[in-house]
This record gives C-alpha cells, structure tokens and sequence, in this order.
C-alpha cells in the first residue's frame, strides 16, 4: 500500500532533493514519508524560513526546492515569503497542509484564497492522482516561473493512495511558449543599435535565466557597446572590458555618467524599477530604450521599442543583423581611463563625526577579509547597498536579495539557511541590520547549526535606519523607529557562534582570525555603525519623495 503522502513524495523526489520546513499535524505524515523516500530536509524554526530558504536555494542553483508547513497558523506564517517569491518569480513549491475535504474546521481559513491573493497558485491533492498532482504543480512553478502551492486535505494524508501509471515531470508541459520576436521588431532593434553611437547594453536576471551570458557578450562586443548589471545579474559576463558592473542606486558615480549619456539602450531581461532607473533619471531623455523581456508588455514607461522573447533568442537573432565596429567606432574604446574609475565609491572615515563606525569603511574593511568563494544574502534596510558596492563576488549566483520585490525585511537569516543547503562549500555571507535580525532571530540557530561556513555581519545602528532616514528626515517622531542597542555578539555565542562586536576596525581582527584559521562554523560581526551615514540610494529615494511632494502641492 502506498499513502497519498508516500506517492506526492516519490513525484517530488524525481524534481528536487531539498526539503525546507516545519512540522507540524498537517505535514507530519507528508515529511516522515519524504525522510524515508530519501529527502534531505532541513528543519528551521519559523514557517516564513521554510519558504524563503526554498527561495534562496532557487536563486542560487537554479533548480527548484520544496518548503513545508502545517496548516492554519504555519500556513499563515509563511505568507510573507511566499508573496516575495511569487512576485520574484521565483519557482518553488510549499508544500501543505489544508482543511478536511469535507469542509473546514473552526480554525481553519481560506488557504486557497490566500494564495490566490498573493499571485501563488494552489493545486489541492487528492487520493486518486498525488503523483500527477505534484508533477503539474512543479511544471506551473517552472514553466511559469512562480511560486505554487501543494495543499494536501488533512484527512487524506494517510489515505491510500490510487496506483498511477508510469510518470516523470517530462510527461507535462514544461516549455513557457514565450513567442519569436516579430521579425519588424527585430530589424527596428538592429537598425537603432547600428546607428547608435554610445550603445549601451544593460541585464538582468531575466538574461541569467535564459543562460544568454556568452550570446550578450558577442553581441556588446560586435557593437563595442558598454554594459551594466543590475543588481540580480552581477558579473554575468564575466568581468567582460566594458562592462560597468551594477546600475542604479548601487552604482558608482562613474558608472552613473556613462550610463546616462547612452543613446540606445538595449534592456535583456531586466524589468527597469523604480530603483534600477533612479527614478526614471537612469538614461538621459533623448536616450532609446529597447526592452527583451518575457512579461507580456513594457514594464517601464520609459521604454520605447517592446520584443517579448526569450532574451537568449534575441541576442543570437540580433547577432547577425547588427554590424561588428572597428577601432574608432566603438565607444568601449573610447571612454578610456573613465572605465578604471566604475569601481570608485566613497571609501568612507573610520569613524563617523559622532564616533561610531562608517559603514563605507567597514564594508571595504569586510571585502579584504572575508575568503573570495563567497555567497552573498543580504535581509532589507538602509544598509542593503553596501554590499553590491563594496563586496566582489565571484558571480550572478553570489548575490541574493530575498524580499527585495515585496519590500520586506527579516528574511536574512532564512536566506542564509537556503544558501548554505546551495552552496556547502562557499562561505555564506549574510549582511542584516538589527530590526530586520530581530524580526529573523529564532532561525539564527538554524543558521550556525546547518551552514557549514559563514559570516553574519550587522550593520547595528539601533534603529530601523531606512524608516530615521526616509521619515526621521522630515519631523516625523523617530521613537518608535528607534531599537535599544542589543548585543549581537552575546546572543550568538550563546547559541554556539564565535562573534566579535566591533566598535572599531581593529576590531576586526577576531573576524581576520577566524577566517586564517579555517572559516569553519559561524562568526557573526556585530558592527556598531553611525546612523548618521547615508547611503546614496536613500538620497535618490528622498529626492524622488521631495519632487513628489512638489507635484502633490
């Protein structure tokens, strides 16, 4: 006899290995029949961890892994990062238990409408076809790139299941249809990029996706063409001559002229928010935009030629129609010295003027000693841009920003722990601050006790600094944005981490031991920063608010 638990188990197994989770009575049987099918699963302690560190491990490897939770309660917990994954778009699958099929109990709510709610959609199990259930809710998550829910009604989970014939996720409709770029389309595209003279080709993770690195590189070189990254797709090419790293609120100020003085821009699965543009000053106004992109129309109004394609497709479509540039026709060539200055951002003072740390300084301070095979998570605040501008690393996969699209903050830890599954043998970096660690701390164990290499860093400047900031700014009552000072460093050791509080860049030593000594375990930094410092890109957020403000009244 095989349970409906036992069958939605062996499907899943043939997808993913990883099992991320909570137990609980309505996904009990379900993991005890995943742990005997050969799941590996990592326990954390809050439901909203299981669905970012499924997340998380998507991000990094590319392929596909289960979060779970019980119903009710553990359902509703996970809420939060299921919303983040479904606007990233991100395929995952969670993995739940649900209501009775014969209607609901006092505690009970609309799960499904939950999930309707926020963009993730529900494939309910039932007893006569588990195994085909799981293997359609897995091809919606690929094909469509989101999040979905398995939901398994409570009283079916030890149910015997109906035996299924012979399947595989092969057997069910894998492939998204994106349609051929309209061949008008395509010329219109060639002709503005042979006749630009300042082309520009900017990427995002759209372009990592459709594996169009090598087909985006022959393209930017043909045209002599600078390109940038945003954010989700650093060092796509490679560390191509030309490329100017990452646009946006995150760049350096060099960066940031050479991109505003393109003519053409070629946009290749980047979807152009509001932080990306800065605020729609990104190009310059005279500049054409050309977005590849597999949405079904424009997302930005500052686009002014659409193709929806396969972004890899396009590249290799426009290869042969654009025209290959030769010495002083190609503006990498010419912007010179300019290119040994995109990496130029503030260094920062070791001390700010009320004597905490610069956050600039540290995150420079950080760079040179944390080891080079690194894998960067990073949670949501004012903080969440000094690591795209100050810390290398070694790839697209290397830099996660988990709640990025649903503005959430508090899913650091939980994307360290996804990380860690992803990457066991890089050093998993987690950058936080300390409203958003708070928000996170119950998995801070699950952390040191299943990554085998990594380094927590805070950035503690006891406040929920984006909130001083944006709102502190402009007389709003800064109390209930202020946090007592917590000492990190304490809380850590006790959970069995080495940490260091840093109140000075000597301070960092204990970190430059630890790593000289093997980087094994878990050392958290617990970095005591002025919250005076601003980041550049909450000046852009201000600005954009002021000019808001002006057209309001």
């Amino acid at each position: 006899m095989s349970t409906v638990s036992a069958a939605l188990s062996r499907a899943l197994l043939t997808c993913t290995s990883e099992i991320f989770g909570v137990m609980g009575n309505g996904n009990a049987h379900f993991l005890d029949a995943a742990l005997r099918t050969g799941f590996r699963f990592t326990a954390v302690r809050h439901e909203s961890a299981a669905v970012t560190a499924a997340d998380a491990y998507f991000r990094i490897t590319g392929k596909p892994a289960i979060a779970t939770t019980t119903y009710g309660a553990g359902f509703s917990n996970a809420i939060t990062p299921l919303a983040e994954a479904a606007k990233a778009r991100i395929p995952m699958v969670l993995v739940t238990g649900d209501q009775p099929s014969t209607g609901a109990r006092p505690w009970d709510i609309d799960q499904g409408a939950i999930n309707d709610a926020v963009g993730a959609t529900t494939f309910v199990v039932d007893a006569q076809r588990p195994m085909a259930i799981a293997f359609e809710a897995v091809a919606h998550a690929l094909r469509e790139r989101t999040a979905v829910v398995l939901s398994i009604p409570y009283d079916i989970v030890a149910d015997e299941a109906a035996e299924e014939g012979p399947l595989s996720l092969g057997d069910f409709a894998l492939d998204p249809g994106y349609p051929a770029a309209a061949p008008e389309l395509l010329t219109q595209a060639a002709a503005a990029l042979n006749e630009a003279r300042r082309p520009l080709v900017l990427y995002g993770r759209g372009a990592r996706l459709s594996g169009a690195a090598l087909a985006i590189t022959a393209l930017a070189d043909s045209l002599g063409a600078l390109s940038s990254s945003t954010v989700l797709a650093p060092n796509l090419l490679a560390d191509r001559h030309g490329d100017l790293g990452i646009a946006g609120g995150f760049s350096s100020g060099e960066t940031a002229a050479l991109i505003h003085e393109a003519d053409v821009v070629l946009v290749l699965g980047a979807g152009l928010n509001q932080f990306t543009t800065r605020f729609g000053e990104l190009f310059n106004v005279g500049a054409q935009v050309i977005q590849v992109d597999v949405a079904t129309a424009a997302t930005s109004p500052r686009v002014d030629v659409f193709l929806r394609a396969d972004v890899a497709a396009v590249a290799d479509s426009l290869l042969p129609l654009v025209h290959r540039r030769h010495g002083g026709l190609r503006w990498v060539d010419e912007v010179g010295d300019r290119l040994a200055r995109i990496n130029d951002h503030a260094p920062g003072d070791e001390a700010a003027p009320d004597g905490l740390l610069d956050p600039r300084s540290v995150a420079r301070a950080l760079n040179a000693i944390m080891p080079a095979d690194r894998v960067v998570v990073q949670d949501g605040g004012h903080f969440i841009g000094w690591g795209p501008m100050y810390w290398d690393v070694p790839g697209p996969h290397a830099l996660n920003l988990v709640g990025t699209a649903y503005q959430s903050i508090g899913l650091g830890l939980a994307s360290a722990v996804g990380a860690g599954a992803a990457a066991p043998e890089s050093t998993i970096v987690l950058a936080s601050g300390d409203g958003g660690f708070l928000m996170g701390l119950a998995d801070l164990e699950s952390v040191i006790r299943t990554v085998r290499s990594g380094i927590v860093v805070i950035y503690n400047d006891a406040a929920y600094g984006a909130e001083i900031h944006q709102y502190g700014s402009i007389g709003l009552h800064e109390g209930p944005m202020l946090i007592p000072e917590v000492d990190f460093a304490a809380v850590a050791r006790g959970l069995g981490a080495s940490a260091t509080k840093v109140r000075s860049l000597e301070d960092l030593a204990g970190l430059r031991d630890w790593v000289a000594a093997g980087a094994d375990g878990i050392h958290l930094v617990d970095c005591r920063i002025s919250p005076d410092v601003r980041a550049p890109y909450m000046e852009e957020v201000l600005e954009a608010n002021r000019k808001a403000a002006g057209v309001r009244g």
